[in-house]
This record gives structure tokens, sequence and C-alpha cells, in this order.
């Protein structure tokens, strides 16, 4: 009887090794990848940012401020997460981003209409009774409220909207319907100021001198008032206020910050002294002229003349940078590489008629005089009324710096300037204007030592994407997605078992 030939194996010992090993090396080579890119991502946070929608990228302030946080903060995203208009996904996004960038931030999320047992013990740990305390972000520096460590940002703040009409779904209905439509996201200028706020060792405090005809820091007024520039310094957590330097008062010991913003009269002589042993103490100064004073003598730019600063006595206009021929857009920061400015580079300050105010020429300087730098500039066809023996572009503002004064103890450390030739730009009205808002920011961080916050992070504007479908369109689409798409998977399996069975 005939044998059935040996049937041969289907694959030599030999092959079954050497797919053992490719299939080996190809797993180890994956988790290699895999370990690497962990490692790449945790060690220098590498992030790609492709949508334009999705995409929350950190402004450099941001980042700044978030480094230098050594404290543990737990942050609280106290929130109904089904409400669709509560920005929720935004802001957990953005803080997670936070996260990414220093781990002693933590993220809890407690939706208070899922979890009532969770947000109960919310509730009492924060005190939260009333009916409007809702939709918080809760940012909790090891401390207690009481302790001045927790602070606490509505989400109904955390954007801008504008009321649109919005089309109405019933043809026949005559009535109009509006909803609110989201415009620019403020988180994280909101975060940045909570965080900022309840990680500070000790509150700042920035002292306005009054009694000349200076700005209101606590005035509404279009043109002169100074609100917003207060609101400037509490988002940076600076405190204003008034002071007066009459009679026996002095600068007080918790200045951090003296602001002198466009005086309309002269200091007494008193005044100027108290300035300028605070000064010479390393005080922080910022001082504003305007042209409502260039005729006058305010007494400030003698004092300032001590510390190498010229203000001129003239008003500039530049007929190359200008919207109505009594402003200047400022866009020549020299060099750029002062941090006042650095960040400003592509942008402009809009100023009105502003002074020069630049370095004092001197025939010889001492070793240990200021460091003053010229850090903006009119343009090169700019003139000035009054008169100035220097061809442009003109200097507008200054930064004036100095260590400790031989045999004075500097209680507050390195004294340090800002001068700039107009005041009116910090205006209510004006201080929108450009990157005004910038500058001032930008500024005031400067003077206080704080390097983490010199750059900006503005509002986010924030876009919607609309697909505009007829009727027949759209029945179209749901054929495709619910009948074509997975038909056409199913049609396309039936045909691969088809051939595995022949």
């Amino acid at each position: 009887m005939a044998t059935d030939p040996q049937s041969k194996p289907s694959f030599s010992p030999y092959r079954k090794w050497g797919m053992g090993l490719h299939v080996f090396f190809l797993v180890l080579v994956v988790f290699a990848v895999v370990v690497m890119a962990n490692y790449i991502s945790q060690e220098y946070s590498l992030r790609f940012h492709l949508s334009t929608r999705t995409a929350i990228e950190l402004s450099p302030r941001t980042v700044g401020l978030l480094r230098s946080i050594t404290n543990q903060v737990k942050v609280t995203l106290y929130y109904d997460v089904g409400d669709e208009e509560s920005l929720y996904g935004t802001v957990a996004d953005l803080l997670g981003e936070f996260r990414l960038v220093n781990p002693r931030i933590t993220i809890q999320t407690v939706d208070y209409i899922r979890d009532p047992s969770l947000a109960l013990k919310v509730k009492t740990k924060y005190n939260l009774t009333a009916p409007t305390d809702k939709n918080l972000v809760i940012f909790d520096c090891e401390g207690k409220a009481s302790e001045g460590k927790v602070k606490m940002v509505p989400g109904n703040r955390l954007a801008s909207y504008v009321i649109e009409q919005v089309a109405n779904q019933s043809p026949d209905s005559k009535e109009l319907s509006f909803r609110r439509k989201p415009t620019a996201f403020l988180g994280e200028m909101a975060f940045t100021t909570a965080l900022l706020d309840v990680t500070s060792t000790r509150p700042l405090k920035a002292y306005f001198v009054q009694g000349h005809g200076e700005h209101d820091i606590n005035s509404g007024d279009e043109r002169l008032g100074y609100l917003k520039f207060g609101s400037i310094l509490q988002q940076n957590c600076i405190q204003p206020e008034a002071l007066s330097l009459l009679g026996t008062k002095v600068v007080p010991a918790d200045c951090n910050l003296l602001v002198i913003a466009g005086p309309q009269n002269a200091l007494d002589e008193v005044e100027l002294s108290k300035i300028d042993q605070y000064l010479s103490q390393g005080g922080r100064l910022l001082v504003l002229f305007n042209f409502g004073t260039f005729r006058k003598e305010t007494g400030l730019e003698r004092l300032l003349a001590k510390w190498g600063v010229d203000v001129g006595r003239n008003a500039v206009t530049d007929p190359d940078n200008t919207t109505k021929g009594t402003d200047v857009i400022v866009s020549d920061f020299g060099n750029g590489k002062h941090p006042v400015v650095n960040s400003l580079i592509q942008s402009a300050i809009h100023l009105s008629l502003p002074r020069t105010v630049g370095q004092l020429k001197l025939r010889a300087e001492a070793a240990d005089a200021p460091r003053v730098e010229e850090i903006a500039f009119s343009g090169s066809r700019a003139t000035v009324a009054g008169g100035l023996d220097q061809k442009p572009p003109f200097p507008l503002v200054v930064a004036v710096e100095k260590g400790a004064l031989k045999d004075v103890i500097a209680e507050r450390g390195a004294t340090r300037m800002i001068v700039v030739g107009d005041s009116l730009f910090l205006g209510n009205l004006q201080v929108d204007s450009a990157a005004n808002r910038d500058f001032a920011a930008a500024a005031v961080n400067w003077l206080l030592e704080r390097p983490q916050l010199l750059a900006g992070a503005g509002p986010r504007p924030m876009m919607e994407y609309k697909i505009v479908m007829t009727k027949t369109q759209m029945h179209q689409a749901q054929w495709i997605l619910l009948g074509a798409l997975p038909g056409g998977v199913l049609v396309l399996g039936g045909l691969v078992w088809l051939r595995r069975r022949r």
C-alpha cells in the first residue's frame, strides 16, 4: 500500500527563530521610542500646537511666573461640567498647561451637580453659602481664606461677550432671539493674577502723589482718569493708594513704587527733598510728564537732572507716525534689549504730544553715576515745539538704574526709575490703545524687579466656525455618515471574507 509522503513543516526552526527575533526587536524598538518620547516630554515639555481653536500656548509671562512658584497650589474647578456655556473645557485645558509647566500645581474637578457629597465638602471648606457660588476656580496655596491664601475666580468673568441676534429655528416665528457670544478668553490673565496673589509673601503698594493736579487713580474720567491703570496694578497684585507729601507726611515705609503722574503745578522744595531721600534709599519711581506743563517748571526737572535725566521743555509731533496730528505712535525702541520694551518690538505705544526725555549730556560722569538708558524714540522727521538742540529721532522714555550710594544704607535696594514724556497715554481712554497697557505692566514689573512678569498675557480671541448647509445637503450628509461610511466598511469586510474563503 502506498504511503503518503511525509508532510513538510510550514516553517523551519531557523525561520521560526528568525521571525521570533524580528518580532522581539520590533517590540523593543517601539518600547524604546515610547520611553524616549515620555522622557523628552517630561524633561523638556515639548508641545506642538497645531490647531488655532484648541491650542493653548502659554505666554512667556505666565511661564515665567509658573516656574518661579515653589509653593504647593491646589486648584479646584467647582463647576457644572455639563454646562456648555461655562467654558469648562477651555478652563480645564488651560490649567492642564499650567500643571505641565509646574507639577506643584494640582487640579481637582468637583461637579456640584453630579457629585453633591464632594461638592458639600468644598462648600464647607471655602464657605460657599451664596446662591451665586457656582462655576468657580479656587486657588488654594496651603492656607485658609482668612490668611489670604485662597483666591476665587468666578467663571462668568473668564470671557468677554457681545450680544448677537441668532436665526430663528421656526420660519413662522416673528420674535427675535439673541445670545451671548464669547469674543475673548480672559482666563490666562485671571489665573496668573490669582496665582501671584496666593503665592506672594506680602502685598505690594504703589503710592500716587496727589495735590498738584495729577491724574486721579480713582477717577473714571475718560481722558484724565487713571482708574484703568489702577486695575492694571491690581492685576499685578499691587495695591494703588493716593499720597500727599505736604506738611510732615513722608513717603511711607511700605511704599514699593512711587508714581508721579502728570503734575500740573510745581512741587515745593520740601516735597522734592522727600522724594530725593526716597530715591537715595533705593526707591522705585515712575514719573509721567505731559505737554500741558512744557512751559512750566514743576521742580521734578531739576530733581531728575541730578540723576542724569534731561526732561525737555517742549512737545513733539511726528508727521510720519500720527493719526490726528497731535498723537505720536512710537515703534522705535532702540536696540530693544531693555526688559521694559523687549516684548514690544513688534508693537507700538501711543502717546499724545510727548515731551522729550533723554540722557543728560555731561562733560564727565562719575564711576558711580546712574545708568540712564533711552528706550523709546520718535521718528526721523519729528519736530519739537519749544526748540531742542538735537536732531531727530528724539528720546521720549528713559530707564534709570543705580546701586546703593556710598555711605548710604539703601533700605529698598537699587534705585530704579522710568520717566516718560507723556501721561495721557495711561488715561482711561488711551491705555487700551496700541500696546500702552503692555508697556505699563512691563514698566511697573521692571521697577519692582519681577522679571518673570515682564512679558504680557492678553486676552485670547475666541473663534466660532459654522457650516452653512441647505436641507438637501444636510440629508445627504446624514446618509453619507450614517449609511455610506458604515456600509462601505461592511462591504470591504465582506469582500475580504469571501477572498479568504476561496
